[in-house]
């Protein structure tokens, strides 16, 4: 009789036991669950504080967190300027942020902008985009060409990607895991000038 006691009280903490590990793989996996639909609203949020309205260019070019990326962009929009697109993205913590600021100008500033910024730069590429640009021998990121208007990422042949500067922050074995480039892009042909700078 005893020993039929013992062994429900040793059935009964074994179903205690069993019950209490499945309730904290159920919490665990609820946990996880959570995390990855919040991050996924986070990026949502993230997505939809990307603005292209021009009108909002004096707001950006203050908000943007490290002002020594973006001393090359114009203090106020150019008068003459024609064509003006804006792209920028905050990002979060750890995403990837963007300011991109097109304009088309009379040829003669293009060429001064071209003469000035093609002394200056530490690298240069002809079309092409961040991807590729990072790929080359001693390559550094870029940027993509966020201002298209056809939605292509991938800068045409007749742009002149000048970096202007680019910082390796990442961790040795992961080169540029984390850093930041800036510079322009011209388009000589078009009358066109790309002011560009990102961060990740």
């Amino acid at each position: 009789m005893k020993r039929s006691l013992a062994r429900r009280s040793d059935l009964s903490k074994d179903f205690s036991q069993i019950i209490l590990i499945t309730l904290l793989s159920l919490g665990g996996i609820g946990i996880a669950g959570g995390s990855f639909f919040l991050r996924q609203s986070l990026n949502s949020a993230n997505q939809s504080q990307t603005t292209n309205n021009t009108s909002r260019y004096q707001e950006v070019r203050q908000s943007w967190s490290n002002q020594s990326q973006i001393k090359h962009f114009p203090n106020q929009l150019p008068a003459d300027a024609k064509d003006i697109h804006l792209v920028y993205s905050p990002g979060l913590k750890q995403g990837n942020s963007f300011f991109q600021l097109r304009l088309k100008l009379a040829p003669e500033k293009i060429k001064q902008s071209m003469t000035q910024y093609s002394a200056i730069a530490k690298n240069k590429y002809q079309g092409g985009d961040t991807n590729e640009h990072s790929n080359l021998p001693n390559g550094v990121p870029t940027t993509f060409f966020y201002t298209s208007e056809s939605g292509e990422e991938s800068f045409p042949t007749s742009y002149q990607i000048l970096v202007l500067g680019a910082n390796d922050r990442g961790n040795p074995g992961f080169k540029w895991n984390h850093g930041d480039s800036y510079g322009v892009a011209i388009d000589n042909a078009n009358s066109e000038i790309i002011y560009w700078a990102e961060d990740w």
